[in-house]
């Protein structure tokens, strides 16, 4: 069978989800050394046969964005120097994908492309990843991109822990309303968004909420919580509004700055998040945040794309 071939290396970046995803393939992590010389340069050897073989090189190019995207780079030029078959870069949180246009044509640079292009000129054939911030960076890609979602496992996840009779999905703001829309679909309920204005220049902004959230479970969802600024201000709202809970289900927990304090001192009820990016000790003893492992649904991709057999089909319901 096409799978026996099939091999996944992993850098620093994240190897409990790796170690996760071999688990359920049934085979071995592929072993490498993946360290640093004295002055910090990033050191890879190969230390098994890999030619000819499918590799998928498991690697979240989360903080440190630039260390874990040169581990990243650097093992998929030593598995094509091996002779590996095919070479799949699968990445479940992209860095820099919000660096993704030139906004107002300021002067800078569109990174989102550039790491696209770092990308393929070190071999990378394929690429793999979950929830992409915005869709079209697929197309800074000349070869074949997986996005897949993890809507369906935080679904799951929700309907267990949540009375659904009281649910109402809310979009943190007006450019994450297709999404919101997409899961309020899914569970049969009302929609709310949050529209952000900042009146003046200096001044706080207004947090006005579209639609009736009054004694309703409130369910923000998100693709990636950052600094949480904006998800604990979106919280205070909508308990300010009569939110009777607010729980938030989003898929990269980025948790950067004072994010952790802040989600801690919010009103916000729960934070689910998903193991894109492994989360620092602070964030797993914060007692609001909980965390699902994505690992099943990217070892079921990796199989299904080592054996040609359908990616879409997964979410055909979606």
């Amino acid at each position: 069978m096409a799978y026996r071939s099939l091999m996944v290396f992993t850098g620093n970046a994240n190897p409990k989800l790796a170690a996760d995803v071999v688990k359920r393939l049934g085979i071995s992590i592929g072993s490498a050394t993946v360290g640093r010389f004295s002055d910090g340069e990033v050191n890879v050897e190969l230390l098994e046969n890999v030619r000819g073989k499918d590799i998928f090189v498991l690697q979240p190019t989360s903080a440190p964005t630039n260390d874990n995207l040169m581990e990243l780079l650097i093992m998929v030029d030593a598995l094509k120097r091996a002779s590996a078959g095919r070479i799949t870069a699968a990445v479940p949180y992209f860095g820099y994908a919000r660096q993704d246009r030139r906004p107002r044509s300021a002067r800078v640079p569109i990174t989102a492309k550039v790491v696209a292009n770092m990308l393929q000129a070190v071999g990378v054939q394929r690429v793999l990843t979950v929830d992409l911030h915005a869709d079209q960076i697929q197309g800074f890609f000349d070869i074949p991109v997986d996005n897949i979602y993890a809507t369906p496992l935080l679904l799951s996840h929700l309907r267990k822990s949540e009375q659904s009779g009281d649910l109402m999905v809310v979009s943190p703001d007006v450019g994450g309303v297709v999404r919101a829309r997409a899961v309020a679909k899914q569970l049969e309920t009302e929609l709310a968004i949050i529209d952000k204005r900042r009146p003046k220049a200096n001044v706080s902004e207004v947090m006005n909420i579209i639609g009736d959230v009054r004694d309703r479970t409130c369910v923000i969802v998100d693709d990636i919580v950052d600094t949480a600024g904006t998800l604990c201000k979106a919280a205070q709202a909508l308990k300010e509004h009569g939110a009777k809970r607010v729980v938030a289900y989003i898929t990269h927990a980025v948790l950067s700055g004072a994010a952790i304090a802040r989600i801690n001192d919010s009103e916000l009820d729960q934070l689910v998040v998903t193991d894109t990016i492994a989360l620092r000790d602070e964030a797993k003893a914060c007692p609001k945040i909980k965390q699902v492992s994505i690992g099943a649904l990217l070892a079921d991709t990796m199989l299904r794309i080592s054996n040609e057999e359908s990616v879409s089909s997964l979410f055909m319901d979606e």
